[in-house]
């Protein structure tokens, strides 16, 4: 078992809707950083901080059975947040992450392993035996970052994306999610 220098700095905790806004800003800033050359511009360029703000109020105020959300903040703003639910796919006992971003600030400090190992144990206690998460093919970073928590990439699929285009994804697996929360 490998262990983790975690920046004690950052608190992880369960949002609720009063973070909707800060979730929201997170979720524009970190897509403007990442997917700056990969996603059209255009796209970046019109993300609303208002729109998420919504989606993020409605997720935490009627989350599904299974659904976990967990925030990082240091002691200024929320500075990252994972969801997941049950996998999309509908396997029995997969989970899914759906999102997983830090604002580049908060990246290098281990803060983004220990969101990700948060919410699988958050899932793994609703009963989820194993754990999936997709990324976009081109984006280098967050796959070396996945492969360095042990996730076995599958082989890359196009998928629709913003602005109606396709993407290359690639989904990263645990197919024992307690190697990941180990």
């Amino acid at each position: 078992m490998s262990q983790e220098r975690v920046d004690t700095q950052y608190v992880v905790f369960p949002p609720g809707p009063a973070d909707a806004g800060a979730l929201a800003r997170v979720h524009v800033a970190a897509w403007r950083e990442t997917y700056q050359g990969m996603l059209p511009e255009a796209y970046l360029a019109r993300m609303s901080e208002a729109a998420h703000t919504r989606r993020f109020a409605h997720a935490l105020i009627r989350p599904g059975p299974d659904d976990v959300t967990l925030a990082a903040a240091d002691r200024r703003d929320v500075v990252g947040y994972v969801q997941g639910a049950p996998s999309r796919r509908r396997a029995a006992g997969e989970a899914e992450v759906a999102t997983l971003y830090l604002v580049r600030a908060a990246q290098g400090r281990g803060l983004g392993g220990r969101l990700l190992r948060d919410a699988a144990r958050a899932l793994a206690a609703r009963g989820a035996t194993s754990l999936v998460i997709s990324v976009l093919r081109d984006n280098v970073a967050a796959r070396a970052f996945y492969e360095h928590l042990a996730g076995v990439a599958e082989p890359a699929r196009l998928e629709p994306g913003p602005g109606g285009q396709m993407f290359h994804e690639v989904a990263y697996r645990w197919a024992d999610i307690r190697t990941l929360i180990a």
